[in-house]
């Protein structure tokens, strides 16, 4: 039967009836996630400050000095070539439009960033669980759910969620995408519930574009999750809705369609994307494990509504995620959090509300203890902002380091200066202003990409002669070169090279001279 447009569903009227005091949540456990709360945002705000460095925030570094420098033809961001890049996203084209006018740091407007999207992080969480219930510990048990219900072992990947992750990707657009996505989801679900305006749906469409463009792999989570919102809502959308959804959807299609800085729809011609996240589908049990216990809360969800916009959600998600497993396109493992939120968020209402109190002290009590253990599992985070010697020797186990920058070089090495170097070198130098001769990551929109990494392997082969090392410096165009004693390349002595300086680790600068 459909529901009339004034007709309240199960899932309303138990909202408008529960008590705004959590059921489950006695004084002494308000307490504990209010204290719990001030922790974790008082490390998160460390970690903005400290913004560690494993990973990509050197091609998001590059991509902001590029655009300072030239916002409408910024080239690529890694090489000295006049290619598009997907890394030029609105979110990133605003943060480099703000570089340019403020003159602030490179660095200094990525803090800014991380921290915008904290905000919207937390503010989006809050604004999509009140779709759900109006219970005040909700949100904030769903932050927790969000950063520690994952399993005994640390998922590290941009566009996750889990606290060893997040304290990565701060910076990240992934991050912006990600927390947009929950004010997108509120957003649609008001709008279908309370009829929006044409002007409400043309905004979402521009939303949605907004998160496409910023991260591909997160606006496919933003999609699946506004499907699942769709699919879930009642009253089911009326003709005019439907209309206006349509409208919406338009515009955002034109968008992506009009986006000058990149070819949105050429990404899905794009290949070589499989191996590099065949890992996604390695050691599920050990690094998800924990969120079983949402699963087990949606399963009651689902048994007293088959269309539970979370349970579709969920669906949807697992079923990109298993798709990917049987047809060997490891890349649809990126689509995981499509199916991990919606479970961490049901984990976290069915403490608070999940049907009888038995129940509901039930699942208080398992997710408060896998809470704790995730806690424990990514407590290597610490490491990012305590001194390791301050940590106990257990979590020092845990602590990874974060990289060494490569300002050492910066008082030789001009903007747009090229370097040859080879391993993490070549995924950091650029966020300083000058190009590397091969990219540090893949780029499918450089059309020489694998000529020039060949260029730099036969650089620094042990078996290349001395004419073919000097031709791969000369072909393009390397001003200096960036090595440790052990990666091979010309003789310290060459009379081509002259020695400028000596960066951390043995790392050694050359000149090129000759």
């Amino acid at each position: 039967m459909l529901h009339t447009a004034t007709e309240p569903t199960r899932a309303e009227a138990a909202t408008a009836a529960a008590p705004i005091e959590p059921a489950a949540g006695s004084r002494p456990a308000r307490a504990v996630l209010r204290a719990a709360m001030v922790l974790l945002g008082g490390l998160l705000l460390l970690l903005v400050v400290r913004l560690p460095w494993i990973g990509d925030l050197g091609v998001h570094a590059a991509t902001i000095e590029r655009l300072r420098t030239d916002l409408l033809d910024p080239g690529n961001p890694m090489v000295a070539a006049d290619t598009d890049s997907p890394y030029y996203s609105p979110w990133m084209v605003l943060l480099g439009a703000f570089a340019k006018v403020t003159g602030l740091g490179t660095f200094t407007v990525l803090r800014l960033a991380a921290l915008v999207s904290l905000t919207l992080l937390g503010t989006g969480v809050w604004h999509f669980v009140r779709r759900f219930t109006a219970r005040r510990a909700a949100a904030p048990l769903a932050i927790l759910c969000l950063l520690f219900l994952w399993g005994s072992q640390v998922f590290a990947w941009s566009g996750f969620l889990g606290l060893g992750s997040l304290a990565l990707t701060l910076a990240y657009p992934s991050t912006f995408a990600l927390a947009l996505s929950f004010h997108f989801w509120a957003l649609l679900s008001k709008s279908l519930r309370h009829g929006g305006s044409w002007s409400r749906f043309l905004g979402l469409g521009l939303i949605w574009a907004v998160i496409l463009l910023s991260h591909q792999f997160s606006g496919v989570v933003a999609t699946l999750g506004a499907l699942g919102v769709l699919l879930g809502a009642r009253p089911w959308p009326t003709r005019a809705t439907w209309l206006r959804l349509g409208g919406g959807m338009a515009v955002g299609l034109a968008l992506l369609a009009a986006w000058p800085y990149y070819s949105f729809f050429s990404l899905f011609g794009v290949g070589g994307l499989e191996e590099i996240h065949r890992s996604l589908y390695v050691d599920t049990l050990p690094r998800l494990g924990f969120v079983l216990i949402g699963v087990a809360a949606l399963v009651f969800r689902w048994r007293r509504d088959h269309r539970d916009p979370l349970v579709i959600f969920f669906a949807l998600g697992a079923a990109m995620v298993a798709a990917g497993a049987l047809t060997g396109h490891w890349s649809w493992g990126r689509a995981l959090p499509a199916a991990v939120i919606p479970a961490q968020l049901a984990a976290a209402i069915a403490a608070l509300e999940g049907g009888t109190r038995l129940l509901r002290n039930a699942f208080a009590a398992v997710t408060g203890i896998a809470l704790l253990a995730g806690a424990w599992t990514q407590s290597g985070t610490l490491g990012y902002v305590v001194r390791s010697d301050a940590l106990p020797h257990a979590v020092r186990e845990k602590t990874k380091n974060s990289w060494a920058g490569y300002q050492w070089i910066t008082p030789w090495v001009n903007y747009g200066d090229t370097v040859m170097t080879t391993r993490r070198a070549a995924r950091q130098i650029p966020a300083y202003g000058p190009y590397t001769v091969a990219p540090g990551y893949p780029d499918f929109f450089l059309p020489d990409e694998e000529e020039r990494l060949a260029t730099v392997k036969r650089y620094f082969a042990a078996g290349s002669s001395r004419a073919d090392r000097l031709d791969a410096l000369h072909r393009y165009h390397a001003q200096w070169i960036v090595q440790w004693k052990s990666d091979g390349g010309l003789a310290a002595d060459d009379p081509a090279l002259r020695k400028v300086a000596t960066g951390p680790n043995g790392q050694v600068l050359f000149e090129v001279v000759g």
